[in-house]
């Protein structure tokens, strides 16, 4: 078919994909409950303000219910940088009290946009295991809320800057 249209199957009709939210609570031995909120769609300039809102829900949930909170992004995209910003609104109190929430599989892009972001209330993992696997290994530091979530480069005595 040589009509100059794409093909049907490489038309999304409607834009972008819906963004759909779906928090899952697991029990893992070792490590108490978790609390995984699954993103899948797109994150955009149309409903990062809704993102934001359900993430911050969901980190504060969490901790109210004594459960590590992780994000999963193994499904999304974020379209825009209000979307990286919604992340940073959503995490910012997490941030201020020295801890990160854990970000499960992001795609390439999204990893990279997060990792060129540099935002202090994330951590980004590349499986569910690492991440379960960080938290365990931070688990006896749980108590010590204002522990730095990274060290600031020091300048050696004696040299410049």
């Amino acid at each position: 078919m040589e009509d100059g249209q794409p093909s049907p199957a490489r038309v999304r009709h409607g834009g972008p994909a819906p963004l759909l939210l779906q928090t899952v609570h697991e029990h893992r031995p070792g490590l108490g409950g978790i609390s995984v909120l699954k993103t899948r769609g797109t994150v955009d300039a149309s409903n990062a303000r809704l993102f934001s809102e359900a993430l911050a829900e969901h980190v504060a949930h969490a901790g109210q219910a004594g459960e590590h909170p992780l994000l999963d992004l193994s499904e999304a995209y974020l379209a825009c940088a209000d979307a990286v910003r919604s992340l940073d609104r959503a995490t910012g109190a997490l941030a201020r009290t020295g801890r990160a929430l854990s970000v499960v599989q992001p795609r390439p892009h999204v990893r990279e946009a997060l990792t060129s972001a540099g935002l202090p209330g994330i951590r980004v993992h590349a499986t569910l295991a690492s991440a379960l696997d960080a938290l365990t290994s931070r688990e006896p530091a749980r108590e010590r809320v204002c522990e730095p979530v990274y060290e600031p480069a020091r300048p050696e005595p004696g040299g410049l800057g």
